[in-house]
């Protein structure tokens, strides 16, 4: 393995993991992860592709978080770990790292060959977070990065409030998710700060998957069939039996689909 870095627009390094050898994968993680979060998928890649996972500045160890970020940013960091890359690339971006991956290719299309979307949270036609992202943030800025966290988590994503309970009980588990609430909630700031509507990308004609998990949040669903009649490539991918973490929970799965798009795009 080995670490790639370079500097985006804004003179902030950028750094990624880079694994194997063969066609390029970009992966660009999700909210409240980083790029070991893709680890299981990863491992089911790296023998065939070239794998290479950015971490996005929002969640990098001891992450300052500016008051000014945006998606923008995020797409500069995108297009800044690509420029490093060998083409064609097939870029994969989880959550809201496919928000990131959607604006770096509507900015620079020619420097992907393909795109693999896992659930973007994009403002289609209703904001992403709206008073519950306030309510996080209030909480965040009273010192409580836990119960901003339980608002992000079964308030925006809209997981099953049990779930969350489940998911924050173990104080272990709650420290992991407390250490990334002030770039989740940077981050959901940063999706509704794009406004709602997509017309834009309808001039976007890169090769396009977008995947699903069936028991996903029904809203990120609905988001993601706006995006589907839109981008004018785009073909829809369900994982059965799957939710908006697959790349936890079946990371082969997840990897197959992948592989089947790197398929289409690298023949």
């Amino acid at each position: 393995m080995a670490e790639l870095v370079t500097t985006s627009t804004d003179g902030t390094p950028v750094t990624a993991l880079d694994h194997g050898r063969g066609p390029t994968l970009l992966l660009v993680h999700g909210g409240g992860g980083d790029a070991t979060s893709w680890d299981g998928v990863m491992r089911s890649l790296v023998d065939d592709f070239r794998v290479v996972r950015m971490t996005r500045r929002v969640y990098a160890p001891g992450a300052s978080i500016p008051p000014m970020h945006s998606m923008a940013v995020e797409a500069a960091d995108v297009l800044a770990i690509a420029g490093l890359l060998d083409r064609p690339v097939l870029v994969v971006g989880h959550s809201s790292g496919a928000v990131a991956v959607l604006e770096a290719a509507l900015s620079a299309p020619g420097m992907f060959a393909g795109l693999f979307l896992y659930e973007p949270p994009m403002p289609t036609s209703s904001l992403v977070g709206a008073e519950a992202a306030r309510r996080a943030r209030e909480a965040l800025a009273a010192g409580d990065p836990g119960e901003a966290m339980r608002i992000h988590l079964r308030d925006i994503v809209q997981l099953p409030a049990e779930l969350v309970d489940t998911l924050v009980v173990d104080p272990t588990g709650l420290a992991v998710f407390a250490s990334k609430a002030a770039g989740q909630v940077a981050d959901v700031d940063a999706l509704d700060a794009l406004g709602v509507g997509i017309d834009r990308f309808r001039r976007l004609d890169v090769p396009t998957t977008l995947v699903e998990g069936d028991m996903s949040p029904a809203h990120l669903r609905e988001r993601l069939a706006d995006l589907a009649v839109t981008l004018p490539t785009a073909q829809v991918r369900t994982l059965a039996g799957q939710g908006h973490a697959a790349h936890l929970t079946a990371p082969e799965v997840l990897a197959d689909a992948i592989r089947e798009a790197a398929e289409r795009v690298f023949s």
